[in-house]
């Protein structure tokens, strides 16, 4: 049976500022990012997960962070380069960029590297939101880095935006999503701010809109997007027909990616069947010691029982669903194993199942996690 699709993660973990709301493995810089020594440790980790994948095409590429636009162009041509012919046909290219660190000079730079697609952390266009969640950038510059995008040449553009942020009314979550659209940007990240564990907001939270106030605002603001001809493919992605994120519906469906860079997570399926997933060192100093940049730090098969909920946890979150012969062939098991399990939630209105393809229905998407509890491994029958 062919293997999944093969996507790669680039992780550039610094940035400017941390964001009081972000768990991800991102840290401050602390003077010069020392962008040589870490792109010669992402070398030498790429040629090491190349050998992983042996004969397998990278569909897609995704450069995330921290603020993936503080390293030059140079740097992310580099990396580009050295995929060289393992690079499939037509391969999608995405870049982080943070407002405040580009103009229309180094979008021109990345894109003449090989970025083909943009994701722009603009999170909100109101300054006052801004400021309260820590973003460096103001309205004017998230507004000047979408058009800079555009005049660079660039023609797939996303935008994240955020909603139920602190003191946001339904107004300006709508106004958001209206400038976003004024902007002629083909797809939208729209999600919820959350607390995270082992974040600033989470430790000292702050006051944020009630649920009925924040489903108003994702009910407002998918409306809007909707009358601009944007749909919604995933429970936090909107998209013009054409425009959804391979790289991301490559993670949703259960498909394979290598992990580059500190902390980035990879995932491989064996020709044997097995699952395998690995992460490398966290810590950018540590990553970029000899050796280190080569090695996972820790490295784990999939059991057959927790494959139903990983691939579930991915696929249910997406508006087309999925088919069991997807879900066979991504996780080596039979569909079987989860016939009791989709009776009773399709019994209950919560998934539809429609001939081959599962999917959740408009009550189940609402309330994803109840689903997915049913499918821990031991409710599995």
């Amino acid at each position: 049976m062919a293997p999944p699709p093969l996507g790669l993660y680039v992780h550039l973990p610094w940035c400017v500022r941390k964001c009081p709301y972000c768990d991800f493995n991102s840290h401050e810089t602390r003077g010069a990012v020392p962008v040589e020594a870490y792109t010669d440790a992402l070398l030498l980790d790429l040629d090491r997960e190349l050998a992983r994948a042996p004969g397998r095409p990278v569909e897609s590429v995704f450069i995330g962070g921290g603020t993936p636009s503080l390293f030059p162009p140079e740097a992310v041509a580099r990396i580009l380069d050295r995929l060289g012919s393992r690079l499939g046909d037509a391969p999608e290219i995405t870049l982080e960029a943070n407002p405040g660190t580009v103009d229309e000079a180094r979008f021109s730079g990345f894109r003449l590297a090989g970025i083909n697609r943009l994701s722009i952390g603009v999170q909100s266009f109101q300054p006052q939101l801004l400021q309260r969640i820590g973003r460096i950038h103001d309205g004017a510059e998230a507004r000047r880095a979408a058009e800079a995008a555009h005049a660079a040449g660039f023609e797939r553009i996303n935008l994240d935006l955020m909603f139920g942020l602190p003191g946001q009314t339904v107004a300006q979550a709508v106004a958001d999503a209206r400038i976003a659209m004024e902007l002629q940007v083909a797809h939208v990240s729209h999600y919820q701010l959350t607390l995270e564990p082992n974040t600033v907001f989470y430790s000292r939270p702050p006051t944020l809109p009630d649920d009925d106030l924040a489903w108003e605002m994702q009910n407002s603001c998918g409306t809007l997007l909707h009358g601009y001809g944007l749909h919604r493919y995933e429970i936090s992605a909107w998209a013009r027909p054409g425009e959804a994120c391979r790289h991301n519906l490559n993670y949703w469906g259960y498909g394979d990616y290598l992990g580059i860079g500190a902390g980035a997570h990879g995932k491989l399926t064996h020709p044997n069947g097995q699952v395998i997933r690995y992460r490398k060192v966290r810590v950018p100093a540590a990553y970029m010691r000899p050796g280190t940049a080569t090695r996972d730090a820790a490295c784990w098969e999939v059991p057959e029982a927790e494959r139903p909920l990983e691939f579930l946890m991915n696929a249910l979150r997406l508006q087309q669903g999925f088919t069991m012969s997807l879900f066979e062939s991504r996780t080596g098991l039979d569909g079987a194993c989860m016939r009791d399990s989709l009776a009773t939630l399709e019994a209950e209105g919560l998934l539809r199942c429609e001939g081959e393809t599962i999917r959740t229905s408009r009550l189940g998407m609402n309330h994803l996690d109840s689903v997915l509890q049913r499918f821990l491994p031991e409710a599995v029958s």
